[in-house]
């Protein structure tokens, strides 16, 4: 076992953050509840976002029968249940275990993954190098192509068995039962469009046909063969587990240790070896993207949830249109696989989902526009931050018609406190809700002083506010 292997001496780094608690992770799952104002709160992990219909028709039927009647989006591509009453969490649990959504019990909150969602989807190559196939509407990934991911927007393999391989791992790993809830593994099809999500291990394509292992915000990562690539990454986690206790802290992110993510790094590649994994050390790969655009892509079609929040119609129609599964985005949209349909069949389908208040285009201001649970359903809240968010939505729509500046086209976030709760990675205008009333809003991204704020007093005023401030 990993235990009993030897690797190198885990050293504290001194330019390390690490994060010291006297507390356990209290992140909610499906078997332990949180109580918000609005009721109890279930937080269910779907690997890679990925759905069968019928699991996405019990998750649905679930928030009817024993919650607010919508089904909740998170920025991992997780799914809530919300305004649930405290003692239906026994069924709750027989209902997610019969739908194949719980196969660990032990494992149920470390099960945090995210994929590329249109892998497979939009051209990649059956070995794992790509090519420049292109969608319906003639565009892939919104985004910018980096070093060794080929065809710009394209991915280079199809990432499912990864997925498969990865979850079946974790959830045989007994040491990884003491990963926290907040621990997050990205698996890339090379496209680069899970590189913002700070997950703690990314494992992603390369044009060689390989893998490459990075851990947190090192800059270094480790080159291992595609047949590696989910071993290599549990073992990184438990690696991680081990550098936690070596440093007597109770770090939930790579981020948090006294370890540096590039030590932690040189730790991993004395484990791989132990293993009999080859890998190489390399310059880790960048880049960005903010997911899939909404429309029609490849053999699928993207819609875009505004405020990840899905009415139990909503849910309905987006099951209708799927082909065999959903597929969850990081970005609180949908990926719908449609193989084998017809162009006038799907752009009759997203008409249906647009009809029922999903984002089906480019062009709508929801997509650069997020918000916490806000009034009534969380008490920490000043005030009702999607309402707000709602009722500001005609500015934004005006900033993006009159092409504003690279600072006022970042993605709008409302909170309701200073937690920023389910914020987006990377820049961004922070509208946070003020102990004094109204909100102040503040630029997150580099130049910018995030101590500088400025007030807005009504939501209708925002574009003003925005103007003053970037």
């Amino acid at each position: 076992m990993l235990a009993a292997m030897s690797s190198a001496a885990l050293r504290p780094s001194s330019q390390a953050t690490a994060v010291s608690r006297d507390r356990g992770d209290a992140c909610p799952g499906t078997l332990r509840l949180h109580v918000a104002d609005d009721g109890a709160l279930a937080r269910v992990r779907i690997p890679g976002g990925v759905l069968t219909v019928r699991q996405a028709e019990v998750l649905a039927d679930a928030a009817l029968r024993l919650g607010d009647g919508d089904v909740h989006l998170t920025s991992r591509g997780n799914v809530q249940l919300r305004g649930l009453a405290q003692e239906c969490g026994a069924e709750l649990a027989e209902l997610l275990t019969a739908a194949g959504l719980l196969p660990s019990r032990g494992h149920e909150r470390v099960r945090n993954i995210v994929a590329s969602p249109l892998s497979g989807l939009d051209g990649h190559a059956p070995d794992g190098r790509g090519h420049g196939g292109q969608g319906l509407d003639g565009q892939g990934l919104a985004g910018q192509g980096v070093a060794g991911q080929g065809v710009a927007g394209q991915g280079l393999r199809d990432v499912r068995p990864w997925l498969t391989a990865l979850d079946t791992a974790l959830c045989a790993s007994e040491a990884a039962q003491a990963l926290s809830g907040r621990f997050l593994f990205a698996l890339d099809d090379g496209r680069g469009d899970l590189a913002g999500l700070e997950a703690d291990v990314t494992v992603r394509a390369t044009a060689d046909g390989g893998a490459q292992l990075a851990l947190g915000s090192a800059d270094h990562a480790l080159h291992v063969s595609a047949r590696d690539a989910p071993r290599a990454a549990l073992v990184a986690a438990e690696a991680f587990l081990e550098a936690e206790r070596a440093g007597g802290t109770r770090a939930w992110r790579v981020a948090e240790l006294a370890l540096g993510a590039d030590e932690l790094t040189e730790s991993v590649g004395h484990r791989l070896t132990a293993e009999g994994i080859g890998h190489d050390r390399q310059v880790r790969e960048t880049g960005r993207s903010d997911g899939p655009s909404p429309g029609a892509i490849g053999d699928a079609l993207s819609v875009h949830v505004p405020l990840g929040r899905l009415s139990a119609p909503q849910w309905r129609e987006l099951t209708r249109v799927a082909i065999g599964e959903l597929r969850l985005t990081p970005w609180r949209g949908v990926v719908l696989p449609t193989p084998g349909t017809t162009a006038a069949r799907r752009t009759e389908a997203l008409a249906r989902l647009d009809a029922v208040g999903l984002v089906t285009g480019p062009g709508s201001p929801w997509l650069r526009v997020g918000a916490c649970i806000g009034r009534p359903g969380c008490a920490k809240s000043r005030a009702d931050v999607r309402a707000d968010a709602t009722a500001a939505l005609d500015a934004v729509g005006a900033l993006d018609a009159v092409g504003a500046g690279r600072r006022q086209s970042l993605p709008l976030y409302w909170s309701g406190c200073e937690r920023r709760c389910g914020h987006p990675r990377g820049e961004r205008i922070d509208v946070v809700a003020a102990p004094e009333g109204g909100y102040r809003l503040s630029v997150v991204a580099p130049g910018h002083d995030e101590a500088r704020t400025v007030p807005l007093d009504d939501p209708s005023r925002l574009a003003a506010a925005l103007a003053e401030i970037t």
